[in-house]
């Protein structure tokens, strides 16, 4: 019987153990799962007002009778309205269009620029005249000073035959003497008869038609800006025909330089056919009545035989209107001999009419107009002096050669 009893207090010690433990971890609180992200917060624009819908008035705020609103008298308003100009809408003032100096004697202003490079070729040669025995060794000395100018082989032996038999005949030694004999052989040589005038004078009813064509990097558009300059410069009304379509900067830079003087420029769009807006350009002017049509083309490089062929579809197509007037040939002075390379390539293409030589001013390679003359027979007319606006000047073979001997 004791032992019923031990059995029975020990199952209900048990028992309650077990109630207590599980009661226990019941009460321990159980770890929640995190909140799930709260939504954004969207904010609805402000209610646009209906139509017909007032803004509420402040309680507090006075309303001015009809009697305190000032109404404008009979006269006041009879009066007509004056039109006032948005400033906001107004169309920007045009730029001021420039007036280029006048070309006359412009080579000769611009001397003391082109003697700072030259220089060395003609105080050479008046240098190794001066010697007091012209031996076989002195000539040729000369000859080599005049080769490293890019005179080129030919008419170096002739300025050195026609100058040893004027010194041996004449005596001469003096420094004065020796300067005008030097001077007078070497405005032969550079040729003072052959035409230097830029053809602008059309025989036909139209404009005169200018095409300026070149390799790429001799500076052939903003030659052609310049050119527009001399031609304003001189009389003369411009119309711009931005040929070079594959450079869209191109086209631009033309244009601005035909604002600067007032000259429209005809464009088309990159990568366009360039013939088709030479047409438009030749159009254009007969229509405005231009005195001068000048159209830049591409800078073709003289080895794609099919960018030359394009070229001379430009020219073809630019004669429906009436001849070209005026071919020029842009050549780059400090290219030297290979620029006689260039010369006949495009001469063999579009008969090129007279040469425009830029960055003469930066070469003491001076004898290259005497080289690109003798290789094609056609003048150079125009020389490139400088960056400046007004750098571009008729050639003059009296004020070259000056500039290459100096005083």
């Amino acid at each position: 019987m004791e032992l019923v009893i031990l059995v029975v207090v020990i199952a209900v010690v048990v028992i309650g153990g077990l109630s207590g433990l599980v009661v226990g971890r019941s009460r321990k609180k159980r770890k929640l799962p995190p909140p799930p992200p709260a939504a954004p917060t969207i904010t609805s624009p402000p209610t646009e007002p209906h139509v017909g819908d007032e803004a509420e008035t402040p309680r507090d705020e006075h309303r001015r009778t009809i009697e305190e609103v000032g109404l404008p008298d009979a006269e006041t308003a009879t009066e007509t309205p004056v039109a006032v100009e948005d400033p906001v809408v107004g169309l920007a003032p045009a730029p001021p269009v420039e007036v280029p100096e006048p070309t006359a004697g412009r080579l000769v202003r611009l001397r003391a620029r082109l003697a700072r490079s030259q220089n060395s070729l003609g105080k050479g040669l008046l240098t190794l005249l001066s010697r007091e025995h012209l031996d076989e060794e002195t000539w040729e000395e000369i000859e080599d000073t005049l080769l490293t100018a890019d005179v080129g082989v030919k008419p170096t032996q002739e300025l050195v035959e026609r100058l040893r038999e004027r010194v041996r005949v004449l005596g001469t030694r003096s420094p004065e003497e020796l300067r005008t004999l030097l001077r007078e052989e070497l405005i032969t040589l550079v040729g003072a008869d052959l035409p230097r005038e830029v053809n602008t004078e059309s025989p036909l009813d139209t404009p005169a038609v200018v095409m300026v064509v070149g390799v790429n990097g001799t500076g052939k558009t903003t030659t052609t800006g310049k050119l527009a300059r001399v031609l304003v410069a001189d009389g003369r009304s411009v119309v711009l025909g931005a040929a070079d379509t594959f450079r869209a900067a191109a086209a631009d830079q033309l244009q601005t330089w035909g604002e600067r003087v007032g000259a429209r420029t005809v464009r088309g769009p990159e990568g366009g056919d360039p013939a088709s807006v030479a047409f438009d350009a030749v159009k254009e002017g007969i229509a405005e009545g231009a005195d001068v049509v000048l159209i830049d083309t591409a800078g073709r490089l003289h080895t794609k035989t099919g960018l030359m062929d394009e070229l001379g579809k430009v020219k073809r197509v630019v004669e429906k209107h009436g001849p070209l007037d005026e071919v020029l040939l842009v050549l780059d002075a400090t290219t030297g001999q290979n620029g006689l390379v260039q010369a006949r390539v495009f001469a063999e293409v579009v008969d090129i009419t007279g040469i425009v030589l830029t960055k003469l001013d930066g070469t003491a390679k001076g004898g290259i107009v005497v080289a690109v003359q003798r290789e094609l027979g056609v003048p150079v007319k125009l020389v490139g002096l400088g960056e400046g606006a007004d750098d571009l000047a008729p050639f003059e073979p009296a004020a070259f050669v000056d500039a290459l001997i100096g005083d």
